[in-house]
Order: C-alpha cells, then structure tokens, then sequence
C-alpha cells in the first residue's frame, strides 16, 4: 500500500492559527461581533460617574447646612443662658419650669417667676425680654421674646 500524503485543500494563508482570537466573525455561521464605540462608552461612563458624585456631594451640602444650622442655634442658647446666668435671681431654677426675663431700669437684667401679664399696674421693670424655661442640660429655651435678646 501506498500511502499518499494528505493535502489540505484549504490555502493555509487563509486559514487562522487561532480562529477565537480574531476581532470579527471568521466563519459564516459565527457571531457578529461588532467593535465597541469606545468614545460613546467613555462618555456613558463619564455622565454616569458625574450625575452620581454630584448627587453624594448634594447630600453632603445638605448635611453641612443641617449641622451649620444646628451649632448655629447651640452657639444662641450658650450666649441666651451666660445672659440668663448673670441675671439677678432670688431662687434656684428648676428643670423644665418656665421663667421670665426682665431688664431693669438700670439696665441689669432680672430673672422671675412672675409673668408679666400677672404684675398688673405694679410692674416696676423697664421691659420684658423673655419667656424661658430651663433644660436638662442646664441651658435656657427661649419660648417667646418680643425682641432678639
């Protein structure tokens, strides 16, 4: 027998090493693979990423603002309770009990238990300031005040 040697009707220039590594379909019955407009996609990505960190820094702001306003209104009461403290006072306050605040005709201020509706025509004061009740934490509340004291 004689054994002829097989030849490959297939010109190896057109045949690929590895077929799977090839950008695009190599046979007809493959995938269509289509390349990636990776401009579109960077832009895709570039949109997604800014639209999220501007929604984190928004919130971020929103935090800031809410703790701005809050040591804002902690700075008031400290400054509110040092005016109250050096008031004159003839009694020890108690927590969670409602004050008023006068300002003599001196100009000192005076803390008291009477209301200013309650004095009636003895009202010896120059002006009331405030309506104030003591908290827990030992710093005054204003409830009314007819003007910033």
């Amino acid at each position: 027998m004689s054994e002829d040697p097989f030849l490959n009707p297939i010109n190896p220039e057109k045949v690929a090493a590895n077929p799977g590594l090839l950008p695009y379909a190599h046979t007809a019955g493959s995938a269509v693979i289509k390349p990636e407009d990776m401009g579109k996609t960077k832009g895709r990505s570039v949109t997604a990423m800014r639209q999220q960190t501007d929604r984190q820094m928004n919130q971020l702001y929103e935090q800031m603002e809410t703790l701005a306003k809050q040591a804002k209104l902690l700075a008031e009461r400290k400054e509110i309770s040092e005016r109250i403290y050096d008031a004159a006072m003839g009694f020890e306050p108690i927590i969670n009990e409602t004050y008023y605040l006068y300002e003599k005709e001196n100009g000192t201020d005076l803390l008291s238990l009477v209301a200013p509706h309650e004095w009636g025509r003895s009202f010896k004061y120059s002006r009331f300031l405030a309506q104030v009740t003591l908290l827990a934490d030992h710093t005054w509340d204003v409830i009314y005040n007819q003007e910033n004291i």
